[in-house]
């Protein structure tokens, strides 16, 4: 659960969330670090060398199944989709980064290292940033985006069908990339 539990989902705050974390110092050094509201421990970021993580949306599904399961799905997909096309009029169309990828080789078992593959090829602190924070939704994402030298991406998804379902914004001076898939997909 993150700290945007029980809000109502508004394009125009998300926009306005994601532009006020595009102009926020992002860190130049150190461990990526998850924080939590002071009062409730929900998720309110998580953020490391040069990228930082924000909630900027949860859905009231939890525990749901079957057809509400499906329809809460649907309607959180419904939102991503007005953000991304909110987003794409003002910077151009968005490149996918694929990653539920990197949730498949976590579950793999071969996977020991939060941030080393089984192939030995490092996974982006970002992408497992998202992956400790159960954000396996794949990305729409920007970049360099138009003055201002970052990258940006948002996404939706959920860790299973009883967790509630999070939209997510990140921003990274670095570009927001997947690694190549291991050999054995």
């Amino acid at each position: 659960m993150s700290i945007r539990a029980g809000e109502t989902f508004d394009v125009a705050r998300a926009v306005a969330d994601l532009d006020a974390l595009l102009a926020a110092p992002l860190p130049a050094s150190g461990p990526t670090v998850a924080e939590g509201d002071p009062v409730t421990g929900e998720w309110a970021a998580s953020e490391g060398e040069s990228f930082r993580i924000v909630p900027l949306w949860e859905s009231d599904s939890q525990g749901l199944r079957g057809e509400e399961w499906d329809e809460a799905e649907e309607t959180a997909e419904a939102h991503l989709a007005a953000l991304v096309a909110e987003l794409e009029g003002r910077w151009g169309p968005h490149h996918r980064v694929a990653v539920h990828v990197l949730l498949l080789v976590k579950e793999s078992g071969e996977h020991q290292s939060s941030l080393l593959r089984e192939d030995g090829q490092e996974v982006p602190p970002l992408l497992d940033a998202l992956l400790a924070q159960d954000c396996y939704g794949d990305l729409a994402a920007w970049g360099p985006v138009p003055g201002q030298g970052r990258w940006a991406g948002v996404s939706v998804g959920r860790s299973d069908g009883d967790a509630p379902l999070v939209m997510t914004a990140v921003v990274s001076d670095r570009p927001i990339v997947a690694p190549d898939p291991p050999s054995w997909l």
